[in-house]
């Protein structure tokens, strides 16, 4: 199996690497224990007003579930002016129920009510209500009503006979059921009062007592579980006016539970939902009203979770074009179950207020379809209309989102899950591709489960991905707006129904035999608790935009079982133009494999337009779809040209409640060697395609010919896809892919640039390579005429054939000469695989100095102590491109030289020139050695055991650690904790070690600590060449003073000993190795020097004088390096744009940014749950504290000191 993602064990080894070196930093893949006790503290907090609360509503009358008596005058208001669109709607509805009661009304008798699933009684319940509260002169729709609450009430339980292990149902009904009584509470007489509030309170402890047993209890992020958890928080809420001590029984168990919701929802950095946007519709419509709910009732303000933040993109960027139809992953119809205006009109009102919310509702109610599979269901059409109407923000003018109207890449890092094109009209040229390889329950969800970091997470017991499906690596087509290729939806969980590759024979086979596709397949749900099944992870390696041009890669090989023995299921999408994709599978199997033939299935739904057979130029078996005479088509060919005949199947599936039908192109490949490749094209009507064919096979990589329109296009793929070397040997660039056309070259994650195009030799018919062979050929044939009548010449046979291969080799070596110099044809460079790749290589040099790197890079990250610099670790940190190391540790320490480095800071700058002239040899080989060859560097490093002998020799390496405990300690007590200090840091060491084995091409990223480093960059430079990559992370002064003094009780300044530090830094005498006045001095730091000699310096003038002569020195001395080798960032724009500033540094490096990267910088920055050291929570509005906790006066005299640097940085001034 390929090394990336062979489960979760490499990945626990990274988690340790992070666990190991807490000093630097807490994040979503370390020490996980902060955050367990972090959010049982805050559980508390919010429980500890629900009895003082409960005491104040007792004395509120109804209504008051989502707004009191005396708001009801101002929603009659809005029904006729801003908000009459939604009346309409509610009216609507309403007007429906009534010209239908024999369908609306619940059936008389319990047992016809039990039936059937009957959540469209409970759902429909609230909208009648709210309208008969909107309009109370209607009486034949509050008869209606009461008629409806009568025989609900009536019945002895709200359970469905055929699910009895189900309580949704039950749910439904009791949130409409509890829902209209608060509503209509004030008109109704005191018998159904008393009548309808018993039966809300029996049915709440029916849902409470059956929350203590059933999964749903215990399984969290599950549609079942928010369901049922809101349907007993209204019922407590309702009859908690009345019986406020069961009551609030219900609540501290609703609470406990969605709290936990929320917190873990805050670690989903994109907003999404593991189960689809149909089910995810289902889920959030439960989380809102939570939300809501909790805020109004309980002062609970969720608002701030990033997972709400982000929500709205799950809604946005799922929609094909038109509005009506989103992307079918996991069990979903064809679009939501539940709402989404609702929610949409909750994340504008209460999150977004950018009008971006409300534009959307508005745009799927206006495209709704009228009829066809993609009408909302009868059961759930109206469900959500009253709190639609309760959310709306009139004031908000819709507006849509930045850059709509555009196709663009939209990465779910966590979900993974890929879009492009989402969100736009219904036109020709909008064209939608879905890709999905994710971890099972997303990236979040799975790291929770596998690394356990909280006592109340029971593993995937705590969770429940039945709902998902065996899809990783699967994609969806709709190009021009028309669906070519599909999911299947709502349906069993086949991986041949998911557009995935199947494999035969496989000895583990459960279905289908002897053909397995992924874990977890064969039964209704998905098998997540099965063998391997909890491991079962894809991984998007890389999805990069340019233009109107989309690439998209993942691996899928840990979906599969083990006993296939594959090492790589490798696929790639290409969209060429808005109507042209290539997709490629590249499979690779172990010796002993016993995997033969591999099946590739891509479905279609739309069963009006069939699929039929189709032959491109004859050559290539495909397939055909005809809409109205518009030609949709596709062929595949493998890597040896076998183009197999298709089966072209329709077949009926089960959905939820029903059947559906599929119709899918299934074509199987031989897989005799252990590497196979096979090619797909996908194309719209308006498309000419002349000619496609692979023109290179190498086992690194590939390139495919492919003629559009009259173009060429040649494309290049790395499917070594994990050794950072091999893609840029064969890409000349750290990517994944690169397209060659029209004279200019397309760097997937980088951009497109020109590449200059070779000047034709105006079709020279006969070129001198050609002449010299005719000329050579003719001596030949003319020698060898001679040498049959040699008797009639007086020459010797030997002197004349020595004359003869003299010349002719005389006229090789001069054609020789000429091709090496001259030759523009593939043929004549073996070096060259064809005419564009020449051309391409030969403007290397051009492409260095526009800066593009051409060598691996080595990166060093330096700024001045708590700059935030650690940050940077999240973008290097658990990948196989890079060895993140902080420098110095106890086992990587910076070798004693004539020169010692301050911990801290220092104003010496290195020059190049140090180097020239021998200074420092002893740190030049040290870094040459780390950086040249890490590995070795790493073996060579002897791990001193946690023995008694060495505790005392370990105590002296770390002597700069301050302790945290200020009592003292016995000397059994400081042995212990040596050992365990010395015990961490040696498996610091050994984790660096398993991560180059199992990723030997990994550059290394250095994080320098000590400011020093700042004014030494040239010196690094000078050392390592032109692979340096260096970071400066600067700070905004203010920030930073802050953090130094005011962060941390007793503050940094005094840890870090910093008054005594730069005493002593400018004590020339009798310190070893410092730099002069007259020599290495930065002149930068006399302002400092000055400010420290007198005697009215504070901490605050100090540290100020301090960051201008650090960063004024930084900036002059590291001026003169390339922008190919250095790079200054600002930490605000890290925290504030984590994805924009993770992608321009990538693209520093010469590579894309991996949604695994971007994952783990987005959970860094924005949930408020990742903390670096000295500094505590980091997250766009904590990093700027300072403006709210500094005295003015302090920062006014900052930007006193510092100001002209701030501007010149951007920094703008806080106090006028």
């Amino acid at each position: 199996m390929a090394l990336m993602l062979t489960g979760h064990t490499l990945f626990l080894s990274l988690v340790m690497f992070a666990v190991f070196t807490f000093e630097e930093s807490v994040n979503n893949y370390s020490d996980w224990v902060t955050f367990m006790e972090n959010v049982g503290q805050y559980e508390k907090q919010k429980l500890e007003g629900l009895g003082a609360e409960q005491k104040l509503k007792k004395t509120v009358l109804h209504p008051n579930l989502y707004f009191d008596a005396e708001d009801v005058h101002a929603l009659r208001q809005k029904a006729h002016t801003s908000h009459s669109h939604l009346f309409r709607a509610i009216r609507s509805a309403v007007i429906v129920m009534l010209s239908n009661p024999v369908y609306y009304l619940p059936p008389p008798k319990h047992v016809d009510f039990a039936a059937k699933w009957n959540e469209v009684y409970g759902n429909n319940l609230p909208p009648l209500a709210f309208y008969c509260l909107l309009c109370p002169e209607d009486k034949a729709a509050f008869d209606f009503a009461l008629e409806y609450m009568d025989r609900m009430a009536g019945y002895k339980n709200w359970l469905v006979e055929s699910a009895p292990g189900d309580e949704v149902p039950l749910g439904h009904s009791l949130t409409g059921f509890a829902t209209a009584y608060d509503f209509l509470y004030n008109s109704l007489e005191n018998v159904r009062r008393q009548k309808y509030l018993e039966k809300i309170r029996s049915a709440s402890e029916e849902m409470y007592e059956y929350s203590k047993v059933r999964s749903w209890g215990k399984q969290l992020l599950h549609n079942h579980q928010a369901t049922n958890m809101l349907a007993l928080l209204t019922g407590a809420l309702v009859t908690g006016v009345d019986d406020g001590s069961q009551a609030n029984v219900w609540k501290h168990t609703v609470v406990d539970v969605m709290e936990k919701t929320m917190f873990l929802l805050n670690h989903i950095v994109d907003g999404s939902l593991d189960e689809g946007v149909a089910y995810g519709s289902y889920t959030a419509k439960s989380i809102t009203q939570y939300v809501f709910l909790a805020q109004r009732h309980f002062g609970i303000n969720n608002l701030e979770n990033n997972w709400l933040k982000m929500h709205f993109w799950f809604y946005y960027s799922t929609l094909l074009p038109g509005f009506q139809r989103t992307v079918g992953i996991a069990d979903s119809n064809y679009n939501w179950f539940y709402g989404p205006e609702s929610q949409l009109v909750f994340l504008d009102k209460f999150i977004m207020k950018n009008g971006a919310g409300n534009w959307l509702a508005q745009q799927i109610r206006k495209h709704r379809p009228k009829d066809g599979p993609m009408v909302p269901s009868t059961a759930q059409r109206w469900s959500t209309l009253h709190t639609e109407f309760i959310w709306y923000a009139a004031e908000i003018t819709p507006q849509p989102p930045p850059d709509y109207g555009t196709a663009k890449l939209h990465v779910f890092p966590n979900w993974g899950v890929v879009t492009y094109g989402a969100g736009l009209p219904s036109s020709q040229t909008n064209t939608f591709v879905s890709f999905k390889s994710g971890k099972l329950g997303g990236r979040a969800v799975y790291d929770i489960v596998h690394f356990q970091p909280y006592a109340w997470i029971d593993g995937w017991r705590s969770f429940n991905p039945g709902h998902e499906h065996p899809d990783q690596n699967s994609f969806t087509f709709a190009p021009n707006g028309q669906v070519f290729v599909s999911e299947a939806l709502y349906g069993p969980k086949l991986s041949h129904l998911n557009n995935v590759l199947v494999f035969a024979p496989s000895p583990t086979s459960q279905c289908n035999q002897p053909w397995e596709g992924q874990l977890g397949e064969c039964a209704q749900w998905l098998k997540w608790i099965g063998h391997e099944v909890g491991d079962s992870t894809g991984e998007i390696i890389t999805a990069s935009q340019s233009g109107d041009m989309m690439f998209v890669s993942g691996e899928a090989v840990s979906a599969y079982t083990s006993a296939m023995k594959l090492k790589s299921v490798y696929r790639i999408l290409l969209l060429l133009n808005s109507q042209t994709l290539l997709v490629v599978d590249h499979i690779e199997k172990e010796e002993d494999s016993p995997v033969n033939s591999v099946s590739a299935f891509f479905h279609n739904l739309d069963i009006d337009f069939k699929y039929i057979p189709y032959k491109f130029k004859n050559k290539y078996n495909g397939a055909m779809m005809d809409v109205w005479d518009a030609h949709y088509k596709m062929f595949w060919f493998d890597h040896h040209g076998s183009s197999p005949v298709a089966r072209i199947q329709e077949a009926e599936q089960a959905a939820e409640f029903k059947k559906r039908w599929t119709q899918f192109v299934n074509v199987t490949f031989p897989m005799k060697s252990t590497l196979a490749r096979i090619v797909y094209l996908f194309y719209g009507p308006y498309v000419n395609v002349s000619n496609c064919r692979l023109i290179d096979n190498a086992k690194s990589g590939f390139q495919i010919s492919l003629s559009v329109n009259n173009t060429e296009n040649t494309v290049f793929v790395v499917t070594e896809h994990q050794n950072l070397k091999t893609r840029f040997d064969y890409l000349g660039f750290g990517g994944f892919a690169k397209v060659v056309h029209e004279n200019k070259v397309t760097k997937f994650g980088l951009g497109t640039e020109s590449v200059e195009k070779r000047i034709k030799n105006n079709r020279v018919v006969f070129p001198f390579g050609f002449k010299v062979n005719i000329i050579a050929g003719l001596i030949l044939g003319v020698s060898l005429v001679i040498l049959a009548f040699q008797w009639q010449f007086y020459i010797s046979f030997s002197k004349m054939l020595r004359w003869i291969l003299i010349l002719v080799i005389t006229l090789w070596l001069i054609e020789l000469v000429d091709v090496w110099s001259m030759c523009t044809q593939p043929i004549c460079a073996k070096w060259s695989s064809d005419l564009t790749r020449l051309e391409h290589d030969k403007g290397n040099k051009a492409k260095q100095l526009e800066g593009n790197p051409v060598v691996l890079p080595d990166v060093i990250i330096t700024s001045l102590p708590a700059s935030g610099a650690e940050i940077l670790k999240q973008v290097f940190f658990n990948s196989s491109d890079f060895l993140y190391m902080r420098i110095p540790t106890a086992y990587l320490e910076i070798p004693e030289s004539e020169f010692e480095i301050d911990s801290f800071v220092d104003p010496c700058e290195w020059k190049a020139s140090d180097v020239h002239n021998g200074h420092f040899r002893l740190l030049r080989g040290w870094l040459q050695s780390l950086v040249q060859d890490t590995k070795l560097h790493l073996q060579n490093i002897h791990l001193y055991e946690a023995s008694r002998s060495k505790i005392t020799q370990h105590s002296a390496i770390s002597k700069d650690k301050k302790k945290k405990s200020k009592k003292r300690e016995s000397l059994s007590e400081q042995r212990i904790r040596a050992r365990a200090s010395q015990d961490k840091d040696a498996e610091y060491i050994r984790e660096l070690r398993r991560h180059l084995v199992y990723y030997p091409s990994a550059r290394p990223v250095l994080s320098l600590s000590s400011g020093s480093w700042t004014l030494k960059l040239p010196f690094f430079q000078e050392i390592l060449g032109p692979s340096m990559r260096a970071l400066y992370v600067v700070r905004d002064p203010r920030a930073w003073i802050y953090s130094m003094l005011y962060k941390n009780k007793p503050s940094l300044y005094s840890l870090k000993k910093v008054p005594q530090r730069l005493a002593a830094m400018f004590k020339w005498e009798n310190h070893k190795g410092k730099c002069s006045l007259s020599e290495g001095y930065a002149f930068e730091y006399e302002s400092l020097r000055k400010e420290l000699s007198k005697s009215n310096s504070n901490a605050v003038s100090v540290l100020s004088y301090l960051w201008l002569a650090n960063t004024a020195a930084a900036l002059r001395i590291n001026g003169d390096l390339l922008p190919t080798n250095y790079q200054m960032v600002k930490f605000e724009d890290i925290v504030s744009f984590p994805q924009k500033m993770a992608e321009t540094i990538f693209a520093f490096l010469g590579m894309p940014l991996s949604p695994a990267s971007l994952n783990q910088i987005l959970f860094a920055t924005s949930t408020s749950l990742f903390y670096l050291p000295y500094e505590g929570e980091i997250s766009p509005s904590s990093i700027h504290a300072w403006k709210q906790n500094m005295p003015k006066e302090e920062i006014r005299l900052i930007e006193d000191i510092c100001f002209s640097l701030m501007d010149h940085l951007g920094y703008t001034k806080f106090v006028e």
